[in-house]
Order: structure tokens, then sequence, then C-alpha cells
């Protein structure tokens, strides 16, 4: 039976994956559940699963559930610090699906490292603010890592071990948000309802967002710089509206590999937590003869300009990164919020690229998690004050 801890269990990837361990009940039983302020739908999942531990960390939220929970069987803490007290290095659990947003996923990725054999991240910030700090806690403490993001899931099956001197170029795909054929002259006017319409993913709203700007993809870009070892040339972003298809690789041997599938998170989610078994996935599969058409073609910076900020990033990893990820946020936020323009997202993104004031941080690595967290709300606080 594989011992399983899910930060963010109420979020969309937790829930698709308790979804999945559900149908498998019996090879599996949950050590930790973690949220934020869902208590009620926490609750649920706890009383479902037979849970033993959760992580509320609102703290309001944390002593409602605990009131609520007081009859049950189940232990609440209120932050990340009581993962020592959960879980020992001497008996690691076997996989852990850190699915917590923003910035507030770095600290509890970082922290199960040590106990957890497998780790699946689908915390984008994790991955580019934090890497490096990963990257060595994984070696450090024999911990196997897995992306769970669709396109790294699919370069990472594609290039099954594969060195890095194998291929010339990456491709991931994109399709293009709900903008890909707005006319140029009407951005100026979207909506914060027109922006949260994705033609063909179900998301939160901050991703749905990235994916109407576009800066989606650029945090993909650099997660996937990070995640396989790479540079930024041996990477290219492709418009695919239908989104079936994910990643391209292309050999020295004269050989490309694509990995296609449908437009369901499940699926890596499910592949995550089954590789290297034959578990059959209970959904649908893709039907090939959609594939008559894949329709690609290179991706437009001047309707999507944020993709202009690859050109501004070195190969080295930095602090960087964390200003643009953390200025991102800040302007997503107001976007929605309806204080600020759509173009302004991307306007202001590519104004910090030339700001002196945050170019000096690109020959800076971060070296703790707490370098990472001041420059985030530095950035925060500075995004608020300026003119956008």
């Amino acid at each position: 039976m594989k011992k399983i801890a899910i930060f963010g269990s109420t979020g969309s990837i937790g829930s698709s994956l308790l979804k999945i361990i559900k149908d498998d009940q019996k090879n599996f039983k949950i050590e930790l559940l973690t949220v934020n302020k869902n208590y009620k739908k926490l609750i649920k999942q706890v009383k479902l699963f037979n849970v033993k531990n959760v992580i509320v960390t609102d703290y309001n939220s944390f002593l409602i559930t605990t009131k609520l929970l007081k009859n049950a069987k189940v232990k609440v803490f209120n932050n990340f610090d009581s993962l020592n007290k959960i879980f020992n290095t001497n008996n690691k659990i076997d996989y852990s699906m850190c699915a917590i947003s923003g910035f507030d996923g770095l600290k509890p990725t970082l922290d199960i490292i040590k106990f957890t054999k497998t780790i699946a991240i689908a915390n984008k910030e994790s991955i580019i603010c934090g890497w490096n700090l990963i990257k060595k806690d994984l070696k450090k403490y024999k911990t196997y890592f897995v992306p769970v993001d669709s396109e790294h899931f699919s370069i990472w099956s594609l290039l099954d071990n594969n060195k890095k001197n194998n291929f010339e170029k990456i491709y991931i795909t994109a399709s293009g948000g709900p903008f890909r054929n707005l006319s140029l002259k009407k951005f100026r006017n979207i909506s914060v309802k027109d922006a949260l319409k994705h033609p063909n993913w179900s998301m939160g709203k901050k991703i749905t967002i990235d994916s109407a700007t576009m800066m989606n993809k650029v945090f993909e870009i650099i997660e996937a710089k990070k995640i396989f070892n790479l540079n930024y040339k041996q990477l290219e972003i492709l418009i695919h509206p239908k989104s079936y298809l994910h990643a391209i690789v292309k050999f020295n041997n004269g050989l490309s590999k694509l990995l296609v599938h449908d437009t369901n998170m499940t699926i890596p989610i499910f592949n995550s937590i089954y590789f290297n078994t034959d578990k059959k996935l209970k959904s649908k599969n893709i039907d090939i003869k959609t594939l008559n058409n894949l329709n690609l073609k290179k991706i437009d910076n001047i309707r999507f300009p944020v993709i202009k900020i690859l050109n501004n990033l070195s190969n080295e990893d930095s602090l960087f990164e964390t200003i643009i990820v953390s200025a991102n946020d800040k302007l997503v936020k107001l976007f929605l919020n309806n204080k600020i323009k759509f173009n302004d997202i991307s306007n202001t993104l590519i104004k910090i690229c030339n700001t002196p004031e945050f170019n000096k941080f690109k020959s800076m690595k971060p070296r703790n998690i707490d370098e990472i967290q001041n420059l985030n709300d530095y950035v925060s606080l500075k995004i608020s004050s300026m003119s956008v």
C-alpha cells in the first residue's frame, strides 16, 4: 500500500489526484492533506479517505477545522513546520504531490523532499524560483522527481533517459488562448470575463489569465530549461490550437518524437503516480483520426509580447526569474480585480525587464528560500507603487 501526501488537496490538481486514488483506494493510504482555507471540502476528503493528518494554513480555518474534527482520529496542524512531527526520514512515504499555487508552494515543496521517495511538482513558482534548491535536496535525500505539467511530463516521457546531447530541439505547444485570432486593436478592451474563457482547458483563474497573455508558456520554457538542464536555444514554442500535441523532441539522428493526449490534466497526474506500471486509466483516449491536421505555427510575439521576456533571461539560474514570477502574480491579481487593463500585464513585465533596479538580479543566484520570499515581497510592493 502506497503512502501519499497531497499539498493543496482541494485545488484542481489535488482533487483530480484524489479522484484517481478513490478508484484504487485499496492500494493507497492518505497520510497527509493540506489546504489554506477550504476546510469544508477538506473535511469531506478526510472522512472519505480516512486521512491521518491535515495541515490548514489559514489560522481561522485551522481553528474551525480543529473544532469540527475534534472527535475524528485525525491530527490537525497549522503550518508546514509540523511535517517534522508527522514524518521521519527513516520511514519515507511513497509519493507526494505538491500542488499549492503561487509562492506559498515553495516552502512545503522543499520541506517534504526529505520525507518522500517520489515527489510530483505541479507548482510553477517552486521550479522557476527554487529549482537549484530543490535539485540539491533531491540529490541529498535521493528523492525521485516527476513533473506534472502536461508539457514537461510529455518531454520527460519522450526523452526516456536520453542524454542531453542526443537531441537538438524541444518544442512545447500553446493553444493560443482565447485571443489567438482577436484583432490587435481590440486587445486594449479585453475584459476579465473575456480573458477567463479558455477555449480548451478548464483551469483556475490565475493560470487562465497567464494562458491568455501567454505568460504561462514563458514560465514553461523556463521550467523546461531548468528541469532538463537545457539552454534557451534548445527550446521553442509552437501554436497548436487543438491542444492535443504537448511536446516534440527533435533528435540528432533524424527522428522526431511527439506526444499527444486529450485536454485532460488527469492524464499526466495519473501517469505521475502510476509510472512504470501497466495500470489502465479509466478515461477516454484520444481519437487518432482527429490528428489529421495538427496545425502548428510559430508564436506571434507582437500579439503575445511577453514572449520577448525570454530574450532577457540567462541560461544560468538567477533571482531575476523570481522578479518576473512575482511581478506577473501581482499584475494578474490587479487585472482580476479590474485595477489595470489586460495589456498592462505584458507592458509592465517588459518594462521591468529593462529596469536597472531589477536587472542587477540577473547575476545573482538564489541561495535560500528566505532570499526568494523576501524578493517576492519586495517586488509585490514595488508593483503596487508603480504607475501601471
